[in-house]
């Protein structure tokens, strides 16, 4: 009666792990790329509602500062940063915007004259947020 493997069905064991690990790892980095994307755009979305939050309860206008160079967002009231979120060093992603700055009035109304998009990319993967003249936020 045989109790071990010989070498030659480890070395077959293991080539059959490696190939199925090729034919699986592109998937799988499109997928974790597809969750680092969704994820930055569900917290720049939080970080908008936070803002529209912030300008109604202290009314007063309240600034999202977008540094697209280090896929950053800031939270301005005056001269005070009341939140800032880097996603390039967590997420790996990088941010591209229509506008730099989106800015909420006292009563939650965005000012400026037009609408703000937000493109999250990373690798092949990319979402968007809209941010309307009303300051309704969504994600695309």
């Amino acid at each position: 009666m045989r109790r071990a493997a010989t070498i030659l069905e480890l070395v077959i064991a293991l080539a059959l792990i490696a190939i199925l690990s090729a034919i699986a790892y592109p998937r799988i980095s499109g997928l974790l790329d597809a969750v680092h994307v969704r994820g930055t755009a569900t917290e720049i979305h939080s970080l908008f509602s936070s803002a529209r939050h912030h300008a109604i309860t202290r009314s007063e206008r309240i600034t999202v500062e977008i540094d697209t160079a280090r896929s950053s967002i800031a939270l301005v009231a005056g001269d005070d940063t009341i939140r800032a979120r880097s996603f390039l060093d967590t997420h790996g992603v990088t941010l591209a915007a229509n506008r730099q700055s989106f800015t909420f009035s006292p009563i939650g109304i965005g000012y400026g004259a037009g609408n703000m998009t937000l493109v999250i990319r990373r690798h092949a993967r990319a979402d968007s947020v809209f941010v309307s003249r009303l300051g309704r936020v969504r994600l695309d």
